[in-house]
């Protein structure tokens, strides 16, 4: 693209959003704390699905100072149901440091906005151009589409070579006078026109110019490297029932490991390295020592057993049995916490625990299956 056709972009680009742009609230505010919020949602979720979340996390924490505040067990279980839950967590990190350092005032460096956790050089530009007009480019996977197809890059995008050659041309298209409008309306352009499988040519204002368009290669790029293989993991959940303080109860354990669902809720949990029956599993060297830690005889035991669950997550395809049995109260000490059955959905649980205590049989599993011996 020449100069002239770079320059015809940026106007009718501009002219576009002002016609087409959603009213989202995050764009009817200058406050970096609203900005940050909207963007960290937004990383991992679409604008449908994470409006609901913005409202429920703004309402619930309407400034910088309520989140910091906040008890980290409340802001997971806020964000239950939004999945990638680190960033849930460094949110709450970050607005603590935010308070303490400055005051409750992002501030407006690129090199600090980077020494907060969770926030990279895409939500640092965000911010900064959104907030405090920097003129600053924001490259998400709409800009990045929008770009690779206007200068036809056939490099991966998703590598550090493609994504030089796509800020490279970026730069030639930005508008630097009015940053902030510019990267809402490219990131817009390419949620609403230039989509990823059906991209409006036809209309597009950009096609007379547009080198995809030109070579017939809207429909192929942006061009990805190949997402790692995803892995099969194998999980047994216990739920062990006994009746406590005239209610019916059961563990649940606190996630502190580097793991998926770090700082969520789940069960007792168990882990196979493949394919197990439930009842293959039920005679394992690992659940009898567990039995046998806990003074438990098998033979006096009636196990319950659940369907087959699969999750998926990033990389990670989950098969998941859960399995219930009546026992007395067991030493189990931390991180299991006693809770009644009641209260389990109380806890920021993960999705798929989240959906298995919603199923109308929840709280009579272990009375409605057959036991098996």
């Amino acid at each position: 693209m020449n100069s002239k056709a770079c320059a015809h972009f940026r106007q009718n680009l501009i002219d576009w959003y002002d016609t087409h742009k959603r009213d989202l609230p995050w764009r009817h505010t200058r406050d970096p704390y609203f900005i940050w919020v909207s963007e960290i949602i937004l990383q991992q979720t679409t604008v449908d699905q994470g409006l609901s979340y913005y409202y429920k996390f703004t309402n619930t924490y309407p400034t910088i100072f309520h989140l910091a505040d906040a008890d980290e067990k409340d802001v997971l279980k806020l964000w239950q149901g939004l999945g990638y839950y680190s960033r849930a967590r460094n949110m709450h990190h970050t607005a603590g440091i935010v308070v303490k350092k400055y005051n409750g005032h992002f501030p407006d460096s690129y090199k600090e906005l980077l020494e907060l956790k969770g926030i990279g050089p895409y939500t640092a530009a965000a911010i900064l151009s959104f907030a405090f007009n920097k003129s600053l480019a924001v490259t998400d996977g709409n800009v990045m589409r929008v770009v690779a197809r206007l200068f036809a890059i056939e490099k991966p995008v998703n590598t550090t070579k493609g994504l030089s050659e796509v800020n490279k041309n970026l730069s030639h298209i930005f508008d630097t006078k009015q940053p902030g409008t510019f990267n809402q309306a490219i990131m817009e352009f390419g949620a609403q026109h230039c989509k990823v499988h059906k991209p409006l040519c036809n209309s597009c204002f950009a096609k007379d110019y547009c080198k995809a368009y030109a070579d017939n290669l809207q429909f192929i790029l942006p061009l990805k490297e190949a997402k790692t293989k995803t892995l099969d993991r194998y999980l047994f959940y216990f739920i062990p029932l006994f009746v406590e303080n005239n209610s019916l109860c059961t563990y649940l354990n606190r996630r502190t490991a580097k793991d998926i669902w770090q700082h969520l809720y789940d069960f007792i949990s168990f882990e196979t390295t493949r394919k197990t029956s439930p009842q293959n599993f039920l005679k394992s060297k690992i659940f009898t020592q567990f039995l046998a830690d806990n003074s438990i005889k098998r033979s006096a035991i009636d196990f319950y057993i659940s369907k087959l669950y699969h999750h998926k997550l990033t990389h990670r395809h989950l098969h998941v049995t859960f399995i219930s049995f009546v026992t007395p109260p067991l030493e189990l000490g931390q991180p299991y916490i006693k809770t009644p059955l009641s209260q389990v959905k109380d806890y920021p649980l993960p999705k798929l625990l989240e959906n298995f205590s919603n199923e109308k049989d929840f709280n009579n599993f272990c009375l409605n299956l057959l036991p098996v011996r």
